[in-house]
C-alpha cells in the first residue's frame, strides 16, 4: 500500500531521473537535482519506504528475446461477482504472458496485455489458461500490428 507523503519539486526531479535510468549513481542524481548526496539518498529511501518507488527493474526489448507477438484482450467474466473477480485477479497475476491487466468499466470486465512468441503460442495461452474453467465467457483479441510508443515513465509535473 502506498503511504501518502508530500512530494516537493526535489522529489519530483529525483523521480524523473530514476524513471530515465534507475541505475544512475546517487552522486549524479544529487548533482542534477542541486542537492548533496545524503539528503538525496534519504529522499529516495523515504519514497521507497512509502511505496512511491515500487521497484527497480530493467526494461527488456520483447522482440529481442523472442516475444514478437502482442495482443490486447478484452475479457468478460461469465458472472462478474466479487468471488469471480478475486479468482480472475489471482489467476492473471500468475500468468507471465500477461504483462498488464486492468479491471475496466463498460461491456467487458478486464483489459489484458499479452505477449508471446507468435500467434500459435497466443492461441495456446487462450485455450489452456484464459478460457480454462468457467470464469471467462468472452474474449475479444486485438492484435498489435506496430508499436508506436511504449513507456513506463509517468508524466510527473513540477509542483
Amino acid at each position: 500500500m502506498v503511504e501518502k507523503i508530500p512530494l516537493d519539486i526535489g522529489d519530483i526531479r529525483i523521480l524523473r531521473l530514476l524513471q530515465e535510468d534507475a541505475l544512475m549513481a546517487i552522486s549524479e542524481i544529487a548533482a542534477r537535482c542541486g542537492m548533496s548526496q545524503t539528503p538525496c539518498w534519504r529522499r529516495i529511501k523515504r519514497m521507497k519506504d512509502a511505496g512511491i518507488i515500487r521497484q527497480t527493474s530493467a526494461i527488456v526489448d520483447r522482440e529481442a528475446v523472442g516475444l514478437g507477438f502482442m495482443s490486447y484482450a478484452f475479457v468478460k467474466l461469465g458472472l462478474p461477482s466479487q468471488e469471480n473477480m478475486a479468482a480472475f485477479d489471482k489467476l492473471v497475476r500468475d500468468w507471465p504472458e500477461v504483462i498488464a491487466c486492468d479491471r475496466i468499466t463498460g461491456a467487458v470486465d478486464y483489459l489484458i496485455k499479452v505477449v508471446s512468441r507468435d500467434m500459435k503460442t497466443y492461441d495456446t495461452f487462450l485455450r489452456t489458461k484464459l478460457l480454462e474453467g468457467n470464469l471467462v465467457s468472452d474474449v475479444q483479441s486485438h492484435i498489435v500490428v506496430a508499436g508506436i510508443k511504449d513507456s513506463a515513465s509517468l508524466p510527473l509535473e513540477d509542483r
